[in-house]
């Protein structure tokens, strides 16, 4: 970005980005951050940082500035004038693109001196959560995350011109709106003007995006924020999240998934090579997986494709065997899952048994496995299951002569939750993941509903608006717990980046849907009144999506948490410590809003 102009600017001529061996003899002028501070032997060197980038600024002692720079702290903000000169042959920096020049400075303005930081800013140092959430703002001059948040920009702009180029219109809809009682805990807002009335956050514009496809709007999208009360993880920020909000009228799942893929597959190529790290993008279209089977194969409704890990299910093999635990398992209704171990069996007795104490840390009764050496298969589960029922187990799964395999036993999702959780960290631990590519998936076909062993009732499993598979007929005829949703999840990496649906758009389907939830044809009218009166006038067949926007770039920017992609995240306790909130609010301020405070009862 240039900043010429014919008379020398207040502040700068040049970014600290610009300078090139053609303006060398030039006379600048300059204005940033002092990144570093260097003194050789009465010389001073400093780098000098502004958004743009880098600059060297050199100063002796026949100077009029060097005073001045030499006794400022680094991050303290100065102009500085001077010449820029060519760097000798051998003081060329190669990785700056100003690494050809550095500026002598003739004149130094300090536009603002810089404290004894709480952190440095120069270099990549990793430094407690508290204390860089608390001086964000020095934080973010940080390289790293600087470079995140930029790209943050960068790929919402192209998802924003993709979504236009792929014939969306971008509306905004409402911040302050009803309460939902499905979903997260809402974040209330209480009414000044309605004493004793609350606002809700959008936990999403979920109804909003829908009423706008009955209003005839066609084809919506927003780059939307959306509000949750829900604890913090890796992948999810406390608090409040971007999505990439969409909705279509008259159309089928594979119209929104024919919608949708070129905008991510554009945006992931896009950037696939940000920072150099050479990435690729699995090709279009997305490979499409029913949910059933990624339970099965990978043990979660997430899966990593890029790690090569397939579970089986071998209970059959099991029943009636020698291997007295997993014959019992297997006779009563549980399920026995193996994970094959590329290359295991090369490694010590020690990875073995330190895998079944990792399963036990997380809380499950252990990992069995075979230790196949050289062909020949090792271990209690090898010796009790006999060596003709091992041999043609181990040739069903396809496994080698130096590979291991491992075991979940147990109830059907315990067993599958725990066989997933192994399938990721044998593909860690053995180096499988390829961590140059970007691997996209739908998961398709989700059950509608679920049995809530709680409450022994039957709840819905994902979206509570979605369509049937089989519509009414469906509902009215099928065991609740056999019916499919148009319901799908988009995936990379295994990492969710959103869940979509075909929606429900008929009254009599949704009415009898949340009957099979529990819900009266009153409390539906009650708690959805917007969206069942408006399905009453006339609603077209739609469905859509809401890729993570924060996600998105965690992926691209190659970063495992979501703190690092967003300017001013909360702490994992939804705590915003450089501003200070939550706070208590004034007594004045509650008197206005009709509201007492109640404090927990302490235990």
């Amino acid at each position: 970005m240039p900043f010429h102009e014919t008379k020398m600017h207040a502040y700068r001529t040049h970014s600290c980005a610009e300078l090139r061996a053609g303006d060398v003899g030039g006379q600048v002028r300059l204005s940033g951050w002092v990144h570093r501070k260097r003194d050789h032997g009465g010389v001073l060197f400093i780098d000098l940082r502004d958004h743009y980038g880098l600059t060297q600024i050199v100063c002796d002692g026949d100077s009029a500035a060097f005073a001045t720079l030499d006794a400022i702290r680094v991050e303290s903000v100065v102009t500085v004038t001077g010449k820029v000169l060519a760097r000798s042959a051998g003081t060329v920096n190669p990785k700056m693109p100003t690494g050809e020049v550095e500026v002598y400075a003739q004149e130094v303005e300090v536009q603002s001196a810089a404290a004894e930081l709480p952190l440095p800013v120069a270099g990549e140092a990793d430094y407690p959560e508290d204390i860089r959430l608390r001086n964000r703002f020095l934080d973010l001059r940080r390289e790293k995350i600087h470079k995140n948040i930029v790209l943050r920009s960068s790929v919402i702009a192209s998802i924003r011109r993709r979504m236009i180029e792929q014939g969306f219109t971008e509306f905004q809809t409402p911040i302050l709106t009803a309460s939902s009682p499905e979903g997260a805990r809402d974040y209330l807002v209480p009414s000044r003007v309605h004493p004793g009335k609350f606002y809700a956050l959008p936990q999403a514009p979920q109804m909003f995006k829908q009423l706008l496809m009955v209003a005839g709007f066609d084809r919506y999208f927003q780059i939307a924020p959306c509000f949750r009360d829900e604890d913090a993880r890796a992948d999810r920020s406390p608090g409040e999240f971007y999505q990439l909000d969409f909705e279509m009228s008259f159309v089928t799942q594979d119209d929104v998934f024919a919608a949708i893929e070129p905008v991510l597959h554009g945006v992931f190529e896009e950037f696939a090579d940000w920072e150099s790290k050479g990435r690729s993008v699995s090709p279009l279209p997305f490979r499409r997986i029913p949910y059933k089977e990624s339970m099965l194969r990978y043990g979660n409704d997430k899966p990593d494709l890029r790690n090569p890990i397939l579970i089986s299910d071998v209970t059959e093999a099991f029943k009636s065997s020698g291997f007295g635990l997993f014959d019992r398992i297997a006779g009563s209704g549980g399920v026995v899952r193996a994970i094959p171990a590329p290359g295991a069996g090369k490694e010590s007795r020690k990875f073995f048994d330190d895998m079944n104490e990792w399963a036990r840390s997380q809380g499950f009764a252990g990992l069995g496995y075979i230790n196949i050496k050289d062909g020949v298969p090792g271990g209690p589960i090898a010796k009790n299951h006999g060596e003709g029922p091992t041999a043609e187990l181990i040739a069903a799964l396809g496994v080698g002569p130096d590979d291991g395999i491992f075991f979940a036993a147990g109830k059907e999702a315990d067993a599958a939750r725990l066989a997933g959780a192994a399938r990721t960290r044998l593909g860690e631990l053995l180096g499988l993941i390829d961590q140059k590519r970007f691997e996209f998936c739908w998961i398709v076909d989700f059950p509608m509903f679920e049995m809530n062993d709680e409450e022994k009732k039957i709840d819905f499993s994902h979206n509570p608006f979605s369509m049937p598979q089989g519509g009414l007929e469906a509902l009215e005829q099928k065991d609740p717990l056999d019916i499919l949703a148009y319901q799908y999840d988009i995936v990379c990496n295994g990492v969710e980046l959103s869940s979509g649906a075909i929606r429900n758009h008929l009254p009599e389907i949704m009415y009898k849907a949340f009957e099979i939830a529990g819900y009266s044809q009153a409390e539906v009218d009650t708690s959805f009144a917007g969206m069942i009166n408006a399905f009453k006038f006339g609603a077209p067949p739609h469905g859509g999506s809401a890729p993570g926007i924060d996600r998105i770039v965690m992926l691209l920017a190659d970063e495992p948490n979501i703190r690092e992609v967003i300017l001013f995240p909360m702490t994992q306790k939804a705590e915003d410590l450089l501003m200070g909130a939550p706070a208590p609010a004034t007594p004045k301020q509650l008197r206005e809003l009709h509201i007492r405070v109640v404090e927990p009862q302490k235990s």
